[in-house]
C-alpha cells in the first residue's frame, strides 16, 4: 500500500480524543483508521476555537493567556499518545523516514493552527519546539497580535486586510531559524506575500484549494499558486466540500472528482512536485465517498483515474512532496 502523509487534522481536539489509540465511534480519523488508509504520518493540529460561532465572517479572537492554557491541554494529548508507544512525535526528518516504511508507530507532526499560545515577546516558543512543535500558522482565520486570518466568505478574494505585524515578521524569522515549518493556509494574501517576500524557505499551504476552482477567500489565486511554486513549496488539496465546490455549499454529496480537479489544476500550474494532501479530517465536512481516514484508497484511486496521476506521481502527492518541504524548512 502506498504510504500517504496527510498535512492537517483536528482531531486532537476533539471531545472523545482519548480514542484515537483504540478507534473513535464517529469523526474521520484515528490510529487504526489512519493503518486501513495507508497513512503513516500527518500534521496533528493543536487549535483554540473562538467563542460562538467559528465560522462567521468575523471569529472572535482569543487571548493569549487563555489560548496557552487551552493549547497545552491539547499538545499533551498528543504527548501522552507518544509516551504509551501509539505515536512518534516528528522531531527530525528521520522520524518521518522510519515511518514511511512501516518502521514502528505513524509519525506525527505537532501544529499550532493559530498562534496565539505564543507570546509576542516569543518567550514560549523554545518550551513549544522542546515538546516537538515543528510547524506553525501563525493565524486562523481571525486576528492576532501575528497578523490578520482570512475570513471565511465565499465568493471572495483572499486579499482582506493587511498583512504581518511586525510581531508576526519576527514570528515568521525564528520559527526559519529555529527549524519550525511556517504554513500559510489561514493567511490573508498581504500576509502571505508579506512571508513570500522573506524568502525563508518553500511556501507551504497544508490544507487549502484552488480559487480559480472554487472561488472561496481561503483558496490560493494563481499568482500565489506560482508564487508557491517558484519557492519550492506545496499546496495541500483541502477535502472540505465547501472549498472544493465552485457553488461553496457545505455538502457531503460532494464528488472526490473534485479533489481530483484541484490537484491537478495545481500540477498543471506549478508541477507535480507541489502537489500534496491536506485532508482537514475532524475540522471539516468531507465528500462523504471518502467517509473518514480509512477511504484514502478510495481517493487515491480517484487521483489515478480523473487526476491522471501515475505511481510515481501519486508516490510524490503521497509522501515525498511533503518530506521535501519539511526537510527544507527543518533544515534537515
Amino acid at each position: 500500500m502506498l504510504a500517504v502523509f496527510d498535512g492537517h487534522n483536528d482531531a486532537l481536539t476533539k471531545p472523545d480524543c482519548e480514542l484515537l489509540a483504540a478507534g473513535r465511534s464517529g469523526g474521520h480519523l484515528d490510529l487504526p483508521r489512519m493503518r486501513a488508509g495507508g497513512i503513516r504520518g500527518g500534521i496533528f493540529s493543536v487549535f483554540v476555537s473562538s467563542p460562538g460561532d467559528e465560522h462567521t465572517t468575523a471569529p472572535e479572537p482569543v487571548e493569549h493567556e487563555e489560548a496557552a492554557a487551552r493549547a497545552t491541554a491539547v499538545a499533551g494529548r498528543l504527548v501522552a499518545l507518544e509516551r504509551a508507544g501509539e505515536v512518534r512525535v516528528a522531531r527530525s526528518i528521520r522520524d518521518l523516514d522510519k515511518a514511511s516504511t512501516g518502521d514502528g508507530p505513524p509519525v506525527a507532526v505537532l501544529h499550532l493552527e493559530g498562534a496565539e499560545p505564543i507570546d509576542p515577546g516569543l518567550e514560549a516558543l523554545e518550551l513549544w519546539y522542546a515538546a516537538g512543535l515543528r510547524s506553525v500558522g501563525p493565524v486562523w482565520s481571525r486576528s492576532n497580535a501575528f497578523g490578520h486570518g482570512v475570513p471565511f466568505v465565499s465568493p471572495s478574494t483572499p486579499d482582506t486586510g493587511p498583512g504581518l505585524t511586525e510581531a508576526g515578521l519576527a514570528l515568521v524569522r525564528r520559527c526559519a531559524g529555529m527549524g519550525i515549518m511556517v504554513d500559510v493556509s489561514h493567511l490573508n494574501e498581504a500576509g502571505f506575500w508579506d512571508l513570500a517576500g522573506l524568502e525563508l524557505g518553500p511556501i507551504v499551504a497544508s490544507h487549502s484549494g484552488v480559487h480559480a476552482l472554487a472561488a472561496a477567500s481561503r483558496n490560493l489565486t494563481d499568482r500565489q499558486l506560482d508564487a508557491i511554486g517558484a519557492s519550492g513549496g506545496l499546496v495541500g488539496i483541502v477535502f472540505a466540500c465547501s472549498f472544493l465546490r465552485p457553488d461553496f455549499a457545505d455538502d457531503p454529496d460532494t464528488p472526490l472528482s473534485l479533489v481530483a480537479e484541484h490537484a491537478r489544476y495545481v500540477a498543471d500550474r506549478i508541477g507535480v512536485e507541489h502537489v500534496a494532501l491536506g485532508s482537514d479530517y475532524d475540522g471539516t465536512t468531507i465528500p462523504a465517498a471518502l467517509g473518514d481516514a480509512a477511504g484514502t484508497p478510495r481517493l487515491l484511486d480517484v487521483l489515478r483515474s480523473v487526476g491522471g496521476f501515475d505511481e510515481r506521481e501519486l508516490s510524490l502527492i503521497g509522501w515525498e512532496n511533503w518530506r521535501r518541504v519539511l526537510a527544507a524548512w527543518w533544515r534537515s
